[in-house]
This record gives C-alpha cells, sequence and structure tokens, in this order.
C-alpha cells in the first residue's frame, strides 16, 4: 500500500512538473508583439507581406502605425508597443525624458530618403528666410532641417516654422500654406508631382559629419521578459535586408503593391536609405559592441542629437544623459549576427 501511495506521489509530482513545465513554455512567448511602423516603404515591410516576423516569433505581429516620432514616444509611455522603427532624434529625446526604453540596432542610415522640397522660387537655404516651412514634429526631419539652417547659418528667426504630420504637411503644400518642407518618401515624391523640387537632403549632412538615422527600439520591460523574441527579430530584419539587396527592383516591387504605392515611390525611398549589417552595426563606424559602444559614432550621434535639441528648447539640458551608451543594448545584436 506504501508503494502504491509513493507512486502516486510520484505520478503528482510529475504532473505539476509538467504543467509548470507547460507555463515556462507559454509565458516565453507572448500573445502578440506589438510593432511600431511608419507605414511608408521599408524594407522590413517585406517581413510583414510574408509573415516572416510571425513566423520566427511563433505568435502574432500586430503592426500599430504612427505619423511622427512623437507619435512613437507616446506609445511607448502608454506601453502600447513593444518594438519600434522610427528616427534618432525622438529617440533621443525619449531617452532624456526617461522613457523605459532602449536602443537594440540602427538598421537605415538616413541618405536620400529625406529631403527638402521647396517651391520653384526658392534654389538654396538662405532663399528660405521669409518663408513658411513644414516638417514633422520631433522627427529626423526637423533635427536634418534645423541642422542644416544653422550650419548655412541662415537667420532661424526669419524662418516661419510649421510642425505637421506628414499627410498634412501635403494638404498645406496643396493650399499654397507653406513654401517648402522637409519630409519622407511618400510625401516627398507628391510634393514633387505637385511642381516642387527638391535643395537639400539629409546625406548632406554627412560632409559635416553629422549622422542622421532611423533606429530599432524596444521597451524595456518586454526585451528583459522576451529577450528570445528581441534576437529573432533582429535576424529577420537581416534577412528582409539581404532579400533587398539581393534583388531591390522584385523587393520595391512587392513594397509598393503591399502599401498601393507608386513603383518609383518605394523604389526611390528604399534606395535613399543606407543598411548597415549586422556586423557593420556591431563596429565604432556604427553602434559598437558592450565593449566599445561608449565610443561608437552612433552614441555620439545621439549625445550631439540631444545636445541640440536642449539648444532649441525641444528637451532640458539638464535632462540629457552623459552618455547615450547605458541605453544602447548591443547584446541583442551580437547575439543576432552570431547565430547563439
Amino acid at each position: 500500500m506504501l508503494i502504491n501511495r509513493f507512486r502516486q506521489l510520484v505520478g503528482i509530482a510529475v504532473v505539476a512538473l509538467s504543467t509548470l513545465s507547460g507555463l515556462a513554455q507559454a509565458q516565453a512567448v507572448p500573445p502578440e508583439v506589438r510593432f511600431a511602423y511608419a507605414g511608408g516603404p521599408r524594407v522590413w515591410i517585406l517581413g510583414k507581406i510574408d509573415g516572416a516576423f510571425d513566423a520566427a516569433f511563433g505568435t502574432k505581429v500586430k503592426w500599430i502605425p504612427f505619423a511622427s516620432g512623437s507619435d512613437v514616444l507616446t506609445l511607448f509611455a502608454a506601453k502600447e508597443i513593444d518594438i519600434a522603427r522610427f528616427g534618432s532624434s525622438p529617440a533621443a529625446a525619449g531617452i532624456a525624458r526617461k522613457l523605459p526604453i532602449e536602443v537594440i540596432g540602427a538598421p537605415e542610415i538616413i541618405a536620400t530618403s529625406e529631403r527638402l522640397i521647396a517651391r520653384k522660387n526658392i534654389t538654396s537655404l538662405k532663399d528660405l528666410e521669409g518663408k513658411t516651412v513644414a516638417f514633422p514634429a520631433n522627427s529626423t526631419a526637423q533635427y536634418a532641417f534645423e541642422v542644416a539652417i544653422k550650419l548655412a547659418k541662415v537667420e532661424r528667426s526669419k524662418i516661419k516654422a510649421l510642425a505637421l504630420k506628414p499627410a498634412e504637411i501635403v494638404a498645406a503644400w496643396k493650399r499654397s500654406d507653406i513654401d517648402a518642407a522637409y519630409v519622407w518618401g511618400p510625401f516627398t515624391q507628391q510634393l514633387e508631382a505637385d511642381g516642387g523640387k527638391e535643395i537639400f537632403a539629409t546625406r548632406d549632412l554627412q560632409k559635416d559629419d553629422v549622422l542622421v538615422f532611423n533606429n530599432f527600439v524596444v521597451r524595456k520591460e518586454f526585451a528583459d521578459k522576451y529577450p528570445e523574441i528581441v534576437v529573432k527579430f533582429l535576424r529577420v530584419v537581416q534577412d528582409k535586408v539581404d532579400q533587398y539587396k539581393k534583388d531591390p527592383d522584385g523587393s520595391a516591387q512587392k513594397i509598393a503593391t503591399h502599401l498601393d504605392i507608386p513603383l518609383e515611390t518605394a523604389r526611390s525611398t528604399l534606395s535613399g536609405l543606407q543598411y548597415p549589417s549586422l556586423t557593420e552595426q556591431l563596429s565604432t563606424a556604427f553602434v559598437g559592441n558592450e565593449s566599445n559602444k561608449s565610443g561608437s559614432r552612433i552614441t555620439r550621434a545621439y549625445k550631439d542629437t540631444a545636445n541640440f535639441l536642449a539648444d532649441i528648447g525641444e528637451i532640458r539640458k539638464s535632462d540629457v544623459p552623459e552618455s547615450y551608451a547605458p541605453f544602447i543594448n548591443t547584446t541583442y545584436l551580437q547575439r543576432a549576427q552570431s547565430g547563439k
């Protein structure tokens, strides 16, 4: 009888352990992963089209659209998103404002995907004096515009600036409410189709060692709970970058069809970005790794951006961190790159 009782207890223990193991496995995958995306042509949209993220995670992905970087910061503050691809400028501001987020990669260096489009009578940055210029608030476009104006020694006080969402910029242009706009595709192409022309591109700032880029940022609570998801996310993104580089026209066609935009708009925007690989991102030329990230170009760029934002009153100078290195977690990049 004692033997039977012992067997019963062993059986109960096995069942209990199996149940706990099952719960642990269930907790390793969230019910859904929430991505914030701007809705425009970007390489990672290929993973939305073919479901590669869902397949890699073993759970569904919810794509949450946003209009500008300030929207992303609001979504992070409300815990309504887990991972976002957006600009370095609002990310620097969000970290300064102590949002519980961390940078996990810098997949896109902005070159010609964001541009200043002006009416035909405007041929230089100096010509913007006395004119009205629009840009999305708290965005890389605003940052690039402000830095460009400063470097060109244009009197900022003589320019009327309007903070508008991208779609609002196009509407304001059509009403002739604005003379120029700094924004990204496909909105730049819409302005050009209506008589505008490019007078400046973000790539032009690189000659003055100003780096403007898009970053991947994660809600820290989510990353701590689901580190494997973050690593898989970065691997899928790299797969999609490789897919794009192997077949840029075919990739652009898929994205254009999915977003219902002209092929040339998708092609132009996608080619207006530079795509450092996982290996390249881990070098000090970009993000760096855990041992050298404090001196990387991306880390310095965050600090430069934050200082500039403080100078123009977007954030408080006292909130700018001494270094952005503690807010950049390269361990996910390192694992994604090594395959571990």
